[in-house]
C-alpha cells in the first residue's frame, strides 16, 4: 500500500516554491541530502517523475504539475483543519487564478484578498493567453480560469477544455462593446458600427505561439482591418487608447473606478453576437474554500450588472 505523508507534501511543494534542492532545505531547516532522498523515494514509491534535474535548479515535469496541484489542496485542507482545530494556529493561504485581461476578473479578486486574505497570503492573480488559461487549471498550477465562449470560437475551445478534464461553467452573458477615450473621435455616439471603426487601430491581446483566431481575447477577430496593435499588457491598451485613438472590442463589463481613472468608456457595439464569460475549473477537484469565495464575488459583481 502506497503512502504519503504530509511532510513528504511540504518537501515537494517547497523544492516546487524555490526551484533549487539546496534552497529548500534551507527554508525546510534540514540537510540536502535528507530533502533529496525522501523526493526520490516518493517518486520510486509513486512510480512517477516529479521533478528533472538541471543544472538551473529542479524543474517541474508535466506529472509534476499535476502532483503539485494535488498536493497544494491537501495542505491547504489541512492548514484550514489545523487553524480551525488545534490552537487557532494562523497558516499562510494559497490561492491562484488565471485569466484574461478582465478588469472585473482583478477587482473580484481584490475583495477577496480584502475581506478573506488573513494575516498570512499568498494570492497570484495570471493575466495571461487563453491557452495557457486553460493549460494552467488543466496541470493545476491555478484553481480557477476566466475566458470567454462565442459561437465562433465555441467548438474549438470547449473541444480542448473537455480533453484537459476541465469543464466550463458560463456566468454572465453579454454584448459586444469597444472601449475608447472619452476624447474619441466616436465618444458621443450610443452606438457604433464596425464602419465607424474602420479609420482607427484595433487593439488587441497577442497570443504567442497560440495565436490562432479561436483563441483570441476579443470577439470578431476574423474580421478584417486596416490597422492592428497586438498587445501583452492591460495597462498599455489604455495608453493606445488614449494616444492613438485605438479601440478593443470587450464585453462592457468593467469596474466604473477603473474606467473613470483612465478617462476610458464603453460603447455598445452594433453586433449580433454575444459574449459568453465564464469560469473553467477541473473536473474531478472540489474547489478550495478560497476558490468558492471567489466565485460566489464574481457573480456577485455579475448580478449587479
Amino acid at each position: 500500500m502506497i503512502i504519503i505523508t504530509l511532510q513528504q507534501l511540504k518537501y515537494v511543494l517547497a523544492v516546487a516554491d524555490k526551484g533549487s534542492i539546496n534552497e529548500a532545505a534551507k527554508s525546510l531547516l534540514i540537510s540536502q541530502p535528507s530533502l533529496s532522498n525522501s523526493i526520490k523515494e516518493l517518486e520510486q514509491e509513486l512510480k512517477i517523475t516529479i521533478f528533472v534535474r538541471t543544472n538551473r535548479g529542479m524543474t517541474l515535469t508535466n506529472e509534476g504539475y499535476e502532483f503539485i496541484g494535488y498536493a497544494r489542496q491537501v495542505i491547504q485542507q489541512y492548514e484550514m483543519l489545523e487553524e480551525k482545530y488545534i490552537g487557532n494556529k494562523s497558516s499562510k493561504q494559497h490561492f491562484c487564478i488565471s485569466t484574461q485581461h478582465y478588469g472585473f476578473a482583478a477587482n473580484a479578486f481584490i475583495s477577496l484578498v480584502q475581506k478573506f486574505g488573513g494575516d498570512q497570503y499568498e494570492f497570484t492573480i495570471r493575466e495571461t493567453k487563453t491557452f495557457e488559461i486553460i493549460d494552467d487549471v488543466k496541470n493545476l498550477r491555478s484553481e480557477l480560469g476566466i475566458i470567454y465562449l462565442s459561437n465562433y470560437n465555441k467548438t474549438v475551445l470547449q473541444k480542448l477544455i473537455r480533453e484537459s478534464n476541465l469543464k466550463f461553467v458560463s456566468l454572465i452573458e453579454a454584448k459586444p462593446h469597444i472601449f475608447i477615450s472619452e476624447n474619441h473621435p466616436l465618444a458621443n455616439k450610443k452606438l457604433v458600427s464596425l464602419e465607424d471603426l474602420d479609420e482607427y487601430p484595433c487593439l488587441s491581446f497577442e497570443q504567442g505561439v497560440y495565436n490562432s483566431f479561436y483563441f483570441s481575447e476579443e470577439i470578431l477577430s476574423t474580421r478584417s482591418v486596416k490597422k492592428s496593435i497586438k498587445i501583452s499588457d492591460r495597462a498599455a491598451i489604455f495608453d493606445f487608447m488614449v494616444g492613438l485613438n485605438g479601440y478593443t472590442i470587450s464585453s462592457g463589463i468593467y469596474p466604473s473606478y477603473f474606467l473613470n481613472g483612465r478617462n476610458i468608456i464603453s460603447i455598445p457595439l452594433n453586433v449580433d453576437e454575444v459574449i459568453n464569460i465564464g469560469i473553467i475549473m477541473h473536473k474531478d477537484i472540489t474547489l478550495s474554500h478560497l476558490g468558492q469565495l471567489y466565485l460566489e464575488i464574481l457573480k456577485s459583481f455579475f448580478n449587479n450588472k
